[in-house]
């Protein structure tokens, strides 16, 4: 089932789409301005329904953001008929530009066009947003906005496991057999150095509070 993101301050608008899309066997995703929509976009939608008027960020800078790690197609919804929004739609790396109101049976054709044109080619990465912090599991990369962050393999391995499980705690004994492996020489105290050098790469960027401390018991990832 192919997956679509709705991202729409219009509320009626989201429902509409919601339900004809799920009618024609999509999985839909909904968001109402543009943070939700850069967070929704770590359900790795085949497709993006980006309306252009949000609160948060617009539907531009949404774009423009999640083009650098996702590859699938983004279509804006728009009461915008000007030339020059159309023309800073593409620059963003739209791949389409639908003027509102529009007919519910030509969106759904273009959809599927643009869905059967994508998955041609390879299949996207596998990324999640975590507000300005980007993850992306396939190239095994951090990065804050457009800078990626200078990681060693187990720092990386460290904010994969949390993230990948947000908000489940893991002591270091269980970090320390995950990321070092059960017949490594050491022990686990060396977790905590990782930590707080982790923290302090991820402060510089402001980004600091993702890695969370729960007092006697490890470490935690937030949102």
């Amino acid at each position: 089932m192919y997956k679509i993101l709705v991202a729409d301050d219009e509320k009626d608008v989201v429902s509409l789409l919601k339900d004809y899309l799920e009618m024609n066997g999509y999985c839909v995703y909904t968001a109402y301005n543009g943070t939700q929509a850069i967070e929704a976009a770590s359900n790795q939608p085949d497709l993006i329904l980006l309306d252009v008027n949000m609160p948060e960020a617009d539907g531009f800078e949404v774009c423009s953001r999640l083009r650098e790690h996702i590859a699938c197609p983004i279509l804006f919804l728009t009461a915008r008929v000007e030339d020059e929004d159309k023309i800073n739609g593409f620059a963003a790396g739209g791949d389409d530009y639908i003027i509102k109101p529009f007919s519910l049976e030509e969106l759904g054709a273009r959809i599927a066009a643009h869905i059967r044109r994508d998955h041609r080619t390879a299949a996207s990465a596998n990324v999640r947003f975590y507000g300005d912090i980007v993850i992306n599991y396939t190239e095994k990369t951090v990065s804050v906005r457009d800078t990626v962050l200078d990681l060693t393999k187990k720092e990386y391995g460290i904010i994969e496991l949390l993230s990948l499980n947000t908000g489940q705690v893991y002591d270091k004994e269980r970090i320390y057999e995950k990321i070092w492996g059960y017949d490594a020489e050491g022990d686990s105290s060396v977790v905590a150095e990782h930590i707080r050098r982790l923290r302090a790469k991820l402060a510089k960027c402001g980004q600091e509070q993702h890695i969370g401390t729960v007092w006697g018991m490890g470490y935690k990832w937030i949102k």
